[in-house]
C-alpha cells in the first residue's frame, strides 16, 4: 500500500493511540519519522521508540508513549506542512506553538529539529508539525 504522507500516517497513529490509552503503537520505519521521533524523545514527549528490521528487507518502528499521572503528555499533534500545500518559514519567522509550551518541529539544511534549536542556528525550513 502506497501512502502520499508517511509522516502524517505516524501522527495520526500516535494521535489514536493516545485516544485509546495504549502504551506503545507501531509503525512502518522511515529515516525522517526516526528523526522526528529522536526530537520528540530529546523533548519529552515520548518515552522511546526502537526499529526492528524484518527479513524481506522491510522495518517497523516500535514508540513507546509517556503518560503524567494517566493522561497523555501529548495534548495534540498536528501535520503542518503536507504534500498538498507545503509550509516553510525563515530563521525570524519561526511560529512560537502555544506561547512557548509546545514545540514546532522543521525540517531544516542542518536536519530534523525543533523550533528553540532552528532559532539558536538561525536557519529555516519546512515546518512538519507542532507538538504540544
Amino acid at each position: 500500500m502506497s501512502l502520499t504522507d508517511p509522516l502524517g500516517d505516524m501522527l495520526t497513529r500516535i494521535r489514536n493511540a493516545y485516544g485509546r490509552r495504549k502504551t506503545s503503537v507501531s509503525t512502518p520505519a522511515s529515516r525522517l519519522r526516526a528523526r522526528v521521533l529522536d526530537v520528540l524523545k530529546a523533548e519529552g514527549y515520548i518515552r522511546d521508540y526502537s526499529q526492528t528490521d524484518f527479513d524481506n528487507g522491510k522495518s517497523e518502528i516500535e514508540i513507546e508513549l509517556k503518560y503524567f499521572d494517566g493522561t497523555p503528555v501529548v495534548r495534540e499533534i498536528a501535520r503542518v506542512s503536507k504534500p498538498g500545500r507545503r509550509v516553510y518559514v525563515s530563521a525570524k519567522s519561526i511560529p512560537n506553538v502555544a506561547n512557548g509550551l509546545g514545540i514546532a518541529i522543521l525540517s531544516t539544511p542542518k536536519g530534523v529539529m525543533a523550533d528553540h534549536e532552528a532559532r539558536e542556528q538561525n536557519v529555516g525550513g519546512e515546518v512538519l508539525c507542532q507538538v504540544f
